[in-house]
């Protein structure tokens, strides 16, 4: 078997990209941060110019199953996805725009905590993470801007978890490209 069709794609590091590799983690940084990830014992990574290429550490051992080599695989593939969306970030960044529905219901971004107004008997007050950034362009809108990929999806669900929508009006916290499936009514 060989290595995972993902694990085998090497990862183009643009300019203004700094990688440094020390025993068992690497440290990226970049125009918008730097990140740093834990690599697994079973994977090697080399760097030559600007292209970093994960390989499978050790000796190839297969055994009857398979499984043993799947997993392997599995996670070259999973460590490269991680540092490619890390390299990204670093250069790019990544946003999450949620979006509220319902009547009366707003928000409000005062430095690190996201005050809500979702219909409850009080507002919400959510404290933003540290190296995430929260900007309300208006009311009903909620942006989410970090580098780490991970961190950024994890504050929008949170943050869709407090009000998530309904199936009957849709009321409540979306993804601005979410689309929910209303139910019908019951009729007598």
């Amino acid at each position: 078997m060989s290595a995972s069709r993902v694990g085998r794609k090497p990862i183009t590091l643009p300019s203004g990209v700094d990688v440094k590799v020390q025993d068992q983690n690497i440290m990226i940084k970049g125009p918008k941060g730097q990140l740093s990830i834990d690599l697994h014992p079973q994977v090697q990574i080399e760097k030559e110019g600007n292209v970093l290429s994960l390989k499978q550490n050790g000796s190839k051992v297969y055994s009857r199953s398979g499984i043993e080599s799947k997993l392997k695989r599995s996670i070259l593939g999973t460590l490269r996805a991680r540092i490619n969306n890390i390299v990204i970030g670093v250069t790019e960044g990544y946003e999450r725009k949620l979006t509220l529905i319902g009547v009366g219901y707003r928000a409000q971004a005062k430095g690190k905590i996201l005050s809500l107004s979702l219909g409850f008997s009080h507002p919400v007050n959510f404290d933003v993470p540290e190296g995430i950034t929260i900007d309300t362009p208006s009311q009903t809108e909620i942006v989410i801007k970090g580098v780490d990929k991970h961190m950024v999806g994890q504050t929008a669900a949170k943050i869709r978890a407090i009000r998530s929508p309904e199936p009957y009006k849709g009321k409540g916290i979306r993804y601005s490209n979410e689309v929910i499936i209303l139910k019908e009514t019951k009729k007598k």
